[in-house]
């Protein structure tokens, strides 16, 4: 006797499953086969597209060889036609969440190429940042073609997400703005975890770039909090990537220095800070001004190393220099002074000597 099973004998349906396990073996044996390939190669070579392919083909799962194995058996059937539909949108909706999966694997497999060329701590956060925008990507366009591959209308649930999704930026737009400075940050990059920046009055060095916030840490050790969206729209000054550092500062001296030693001035700066070749470069001295009680002299140099601290040393040892030089040669800092000249004939108002207490007059009159 024959036996039939939805139009298709026993014979029939006995030479579908060879072929789909058939394939599917197939199919097992050249992903194991292509990856110890990739892997070798790998192991040769220092590029990074086999070790990114083969994580990706390392994302291919059995249980979607399975389906899509079936599938290809189906075909040697007589099935109704509901049948066949049905197949083919499981057999599709299996390859689309492969692709997702591979979609997935290949945007981390490229978060992990990222750190590995990036400072560990000025990375982190930029590919992290990146990965889940991207992962988020793959997956919302996939998941859209599954539903279309299953019979939904997308169009109207497309239509709906963007009427609702317009309601949600306006609800959120100061998170939605946060998170694009956020991505402006990230791929701009003006600053880097671990960089010292200057935001307006606040200072710090960053600790932290989050989806909204950026946070510094203070010189004083306490924790400076911005939101993205803020820190963009302020002034920035990158300390970490000074290549070198402008230093400027005045003299002061006081008037009754003679013209001649007035004169000298600049060069003895000038030969004081060329004692410094190692970490400075003289640029000028003048004097600049005629002021209320001195005579300013302008000084600008530069410091070859963005340090601190190289500054801040040079800088002690041209100020120490200086004080040296001008006590060697009788020159006066000058200080602030007023000088009241009293007409001699003048005694109203003049002061008791110091030893005279001060004369009182009589107590006010008192009213009841």
């Amino acid at each position: 006797m024959r036996y039939v099973f939805l139009g298709n004998s026993l014979q029939e349906w006995g030479i579908a499953l060879a072929v789909a396990l058939g394939a599917s073996v197939l199919m097992y044996v050249s992903k194991c086969f292509i990856l110890r390939r990739l892997n070798a190669i790998a192991q040769r070579t220092a590029t990074r597209v086999d070790d990114w392919l083969a994580r990706i083909l390392r994302s291919t799962y059995p249980v979607f060889m399975v389906v899509v194995s079936l599938y290809l058996g189906s075909l040697l059937l007589e099935l109704p036609r509901k049948y066949e539909v049905g197949l083919w949108r499981i057999a599709v909706t299996a390859m689309l969440l492969q692709a997702a999966f591979w979609g997935d694997a290949a945007v981390r497999s490229w978060r992990a190429r990222l750190r590995s060329n990036t400072d560990s701590t000025a990375g982190a956060t930029s590919a992290a940042i990146i990965d889940f925008v991207l992962r988020m990507v793959v997956w919302v366009v996939f998941v859209l073609m599954i539903l279309d591959n299953l019979g939904f209308n997308i169009t109207t649930l497309v239509a709906s997400l963007g009427i609702g999704g317009i309601a949600v930026a306006l609800a959120v737009q100061n998170i939605l703005g946060d998170l694009l400075a956020s991505l402006s940050i990230v791929l701009d990059k003006p600053f880097v975890v671990g960089d010292f920046i200057i935001v307006g009055e606040q200072l710090g060095t960053v600790e932290y770039i989050g989806l909204k916030t950026t946070r510094l840490r203070g010189l004083g050790g306490d924790q400076i909090i911005f939101s993205n969206g803020d820190i963009l729209k302020a002034r920035i000054g990158n300390q970490t990537r000074m290549h070198t550092r402008r230093a400027a500062f005045q003299v002061r001296v006081r008037y009754g220095t003679s013209a001649e030693q007035l004169a000298g001035i600049p060069q003895l700066i000038k030969d004081i800070i060329l004692k410094q070749k190692a970490t400075a470069d003289f640029e000028r001295a003048h004097l600049f001004a005629l002021g209320e009680w001195s005579l300013n002299y302008e000084v600008v140099y530069w410091i070859k190393s963005p340090d601190y601290f190289v500054f801040v040393d040079t800088q002690q040892a041209i100020f120490l220099d200086l004080v040296r030089a001008f006590e060697e040669r009788g020159i006066d800092f000058a200080y602030p002074m007023r000088m009241i000249v009293r007409d001699p004939d003048d005694r109203q108002g003049e002061l008791p000597p110091f030893d005279q207490p001060l004369q009182q007059g009589p107590p006010p009159a008192q009213t009841h």
